[in-house]
């Protein structure tokens, strides 16, 4: 079955082909970068208005890459939430068009579960419950996925998420954006020792996520110390130490998460999945401690951790074998929350 995915849920325009949800026939992602990059974050109006230029030229581009003609689709899988709803109605848009054009069936996808999809990519998922941790721009939370792919909602972010955070901070230390990716690559230069920032863990038990102590901590560390000091020049404190220091806040607190979930539920699989799952030092803690919980860890490949029209074909196709397609495919409407 040949599933043609479109992903609008942000900043990135993408659209792939996706052949019984683990063969990759094309895989097309238009970033924004260079647009939000000025302003330090995403602009909603402006997202929608680059996913309008783009969502055309990258369905194209997916049918031609594959090789395929737009008549040897067999179903269109769209990303219908949660996110932007301006950007996700660009996306949704198309794919009612489309399907209505060419008489073929269209599925509606949670964003979420597509990045679930995505450690499974290439080969088929877990059919045992496993632990899934969500942790992207906007979400940090923590799941039980069933053998059918259904999950339920162990925890989640009480405030800010964790890449909302990496966001917040590097923006408050001009490193620009995404702050994830700057911070990452700097904290490798970094002593993670080097300053203690708390660790939101919660009330005993609890699997719920809180990263705007932590955030704040940072800002109060600037203001006591003052702004980082120019590269090569002396300061009261180096800034690839201070990112590092609070990347290993963010991540240690993540991967505890995982674990006491993993151990709660009394499960072997652990999946970490979303943008932040790209981050270097939290896939090499990751391996450091599932290892000694004797735990199996299902990683996606970083391409397939930032947004991507591959997971959300994939997550269709499996949605569809699940409770099948839309009844009624041009009534389905955007929804920025869906748990």
């Amino acid at each position: 079955m040949l599933v043609l995915g479109i992903e609008t849920s942000c900043d990135e325009t993408a659209a792939a082909i996706v052949e019984d949800g683990k063969t990759v026939w094309s895989d097309v992602v238009a970033s924004q970068i260079a647009v939000h990059s000025p302003y330090g974050g995403v602009v909603p109006e402006l997202a929608s208005r680059q996913h309008v230029q783009a969502i055309l030229v990258v369905i194209q581009q997916a049918l031609e890459r594959a090789r395929l003609s737009r008549h040897q689709l067999d179903a269109i899988a769209v990303t219908r939430g949660p996110g932007l709803v301006g950007a996700l109605l660009v996306g949704l848009g198309a794919a009612k068009a489309m399907a209505y054009a060419l008489g073929i069936p269209l599925i509606a996808v949670n964003h979420l579960e597509g990045h679930m999809h995505a450690a499974f990519m290439g080969r088929d998922p877990l059919g045992r419950p496993f632990a899934c941790l969500v942790v992207s721009g906007g979400h940090s939370a923590l799941y039980l996925v069933d053998g059918e792919g259904r999950g339920e909602l162990l925890g989640c972010t009480r405030d800010d998420a964790a890449g909302e955070a990496f966001d917040k901070v590097a923006k408050l230390l001009g490193l620009g954006y995404p702050g994830g990716v700057a911070i990452d690559r700097l904290a490798r230069q970094g002593n993670r020792r080097a300053f203690s920032f708390p660790r939101a863990l919660m009330e005993k038990g609890s699997l719920d996520f809180s990263f705007s102590g932590l955030k704040t901590s940072v800002a109060t560390f600037v203001r006591k110390h003052g702004p980082p000091p120019e590269r090569g020049q002396a300061g009261a404190y180096r800034l690839e130490d201070l990112v590092a220091s609070f990347q290993e806040a963010v991540v240690d607190v993540l991967v505890k998460k995982i674990i006491r979930a993993a151990q709660a539920r009394q499960v072997t699989d652990v999946a970490v999945v979303g943008g932040v799952a790209a981050n270097g030092r939290l896939r090499e803690l990751l391996i450091e401690e599932t290892a000694g919980n004797r735990l199996h860890l299902h990683l996606p490949e970083p391409r397939y951790c930032t947004d991507n029209a591959v997971m959300i074909a994939a997550a269709g196709y499996h949605a569809w074998k699940r409770q099948g397609f839309c009844q009624d495919p041009l009534e389905v409407d955007a929804v920025s929350r869906w748990t």
